[in-house]
């Protein structure tokens, strides 16, 4: 599913027009994005929660060349779906 087929699917389920559900989905989608920045936790019952963490400095291997490198420190959002998501 892409995002205009989210935004149809919304508008369908929620009984509004596709843009009111753009605009919807666009400010859930920057509220998400400001929460995770600022390093806060996103935790949506039933569905999941999104949190940011710390990878750590680590060695690696250039397939290409087979030189060892250094791949550097850097923060990911990792998402854990919830129990209920799956059923």
């Amino acid at each position: 599913m892409n995002k205009t087929e989210l935004v149809s699917a919304i508008a369908d389920k929620a009984g509004l027009s596709k843009a009111d559900s753009k605009a919807a989905l666009e400010a859930a989608l920057e509220a998400i994005s400001g929460a995770l920045k600022k390093e806060d936790k996103v935790q949506l019952l039933g569905f999941g929660t999104f949190a940011v963490t710390e990878k750590p400095a680590r060695e690696g291997i250039n397939p290409r060349t087979k030189e060892k490198i250094q791949i550097p420190a850097r923060k990911v959002v990792k998402f854990k779906a919830a129990d209920s998501l799956g059923k």
